[in-house]
């Protein structure tokens, strides 16, 4: 039997699951518009173990969301789970951000799943999944233009799905276009941090870094 923690901070949207053989028994989380990540995020650790009247001795591992997304959100997920797995010789998961949310999508009858992530100005991260999740296009940032996608619209119904929906609404003109704005969850984590843990896909603690996709940049004060 397997119990991972699962944390998601990419965004912000700060979530906890205990999942049990890849089913979520417990989900702890908070949407705050001020990434209150440094103080909710070990407080909804050690709410979801007391629910799930489970101990850290019961957990087999622990999974991240690995990004792309918010530098800060990102930064505090992975080092809280990298402090957990070296305290108590625990494996590292890495979830794909984007894979996950595109889970939010599955099963709703579209042809083509597209995850976008807020990035700044008309700029989102973005990857592409078909119908059966399988991801099809590699992860990018990119600008959102009229033409964005529109060789997926042409081909079927699409789910433009995240916080980065929003910005394609306005611009993008197809019939095909579908938008879901949300962020990504733990909940969708377990089922995939399952997966890799029956494969023993874990990462190098002491090595492992967020996805981040682009440097961070720090905005100074113009003189």
């Amino acid at each position: 039997m397997a119990m991972i923690l699962n944390l998601e901070t990419a965004t912000t949207n700060c979530s906890v699951s205990i999942a049990k053989n890849g089913e979520v028994i417990i989900l702890k989380e908070d949407n705050s518009p001020n990434y209150s990540h440094s103080e909710q995020l070990h407080v909804f650790i050690q709410e979801a173990l007391k629910e799930a009247s489970l101990s850290f001795k019961n957990i087999s591992a622990i999974a991240v969301s690995k990004g792309p997304g918010s530098y800060t959100g990102l930064r505090i997920g992975v080092s809280a789970a990298k402090g957990l797995c070296f305290s108590l010789d625990l494996p590292l998961i890495s979830v794909s951000t984007l894979e996950s949310l595109a889970k939010q999508g599955l099963g709703k009858k579209y042809d083509f799943i597209i995850p976008l992530l807020d990035a700044r100005r008309m700029e989102v991260y973005s990857t592409v999944f078909d119908a059966d999740g399988n991801n099809i296009r590699e992860t990018k940032a990119e600008i959102i233009q009229k033409e964005s996608f529109m060789e997926y619209a042409g081909r079927g119904r699409v789910l433009l799905i995240g916080d980065g929906a929003e910005k394609c609404r306005a611009l993008l003109e197809h019939p095909n276009f579908n938008y879901e704005s949300t962020l990504p969850t733990a909940l969708e984590m377990g089922k995939i941090s399952y997966k890799k843990f029956k494969a023993c896909e874990f990462e190098n603690i002491a090595y492992f870094e967020p996805y981040y996709l682009k440097d961070f940049m720090l905005q100074g004060k113009k003189a």
